[in-house]
């Protein structure tokens, strides 16, 4: 069965604040943080996990990919770590990094993982399919879902943002916010293995080819 869309308004709120903050005229700063808004945290929140905490969770939730098939807080259990990358096709800085984001998930070992999620993918998924298929990447893409990823999405104030999941749907370290990045595995593994850290879980090292 076919699940609903972003709502209307949580979309709208969601993009249109992206566009503002992330692709309107410049590239944001390639830095680890996003210090220019704080969105209301969702629950009680441990700050020694870092800032990304304070967006939300991906603790339940049900989602719908590219090829339309579901996505849910299962598969993010099924993982020590997810590395999500919030995008937009309209967004210069997201689509120029996609050709190192899909390098870095063919790299990345069995217990991680990067998805994407596209904010207006949903609008003409042949054309997203198209930028992905472009840059090469071949990992999941949602481009629909409710419960937490939708409020997730909804506190998303500029893009690209990528943030780093545990097993149990916590937003683990700090967001990382905007694209330029000269070498943008070796910028994520090192967030990520301190992530994993952060949750008593082994470093991990990227796959040669």
């Amino acid at each position: 069965m076919k699940l609903k869309k972003w709502t209307a308004l949580l979309l709208g709120g969601a993009l249109s604040l992206s566009l503002l903050a992330g692709c309107a005229g410049e590239t944001p700063p390639a830095s680890p943080t996003d210090s220019g808004s704080s969105p209301s945290p969702t629950g009680t929140q441990d700050p020694a996990l870092g800032d990304a905490a304070a967006l939300g969770s991906m603790a339940s939730f049900t989602a719908e990919d590219l090829d339309g098939g579901q996505f849910t807080q299962d598969d993010i259990a099924a993982k020590d770590m997810t590395v999500v990358n919030f995008w937009s096709v309209t967004c210069g800085p997201c689509v120029a990094e996609m050709p190192d984001l899909a390098a870095l998930e063919k790299a990345l070992p069995d217990n991680v993982r990067l998805i994407t999620v596209c904010l207006d993918g949903g609008g003409d998924v042949e054309y997203t399919r198209q930028l992905l298929e472009g840059a090469g990447f071949e990992g999941v893409t949602l481009i629909s879902g409710d419960g937490d990823l939708a409020a997730l999405c909804y506190n998303i104030v500029s893009i690209p943002t990528t943030v780093f999941v545990d097993g149990g749907g916590r937003l683990i370290g700090d967001r990382m916010v905007g694209g330029g990045h000269k070498d943008l595995s070796a910028v994520y593994l090192e967030a990520l293995n301190s992530a994993l850290a952060a949750v008593g879980k082994d470093a991990v090292s990227l796959e040669e080819e």
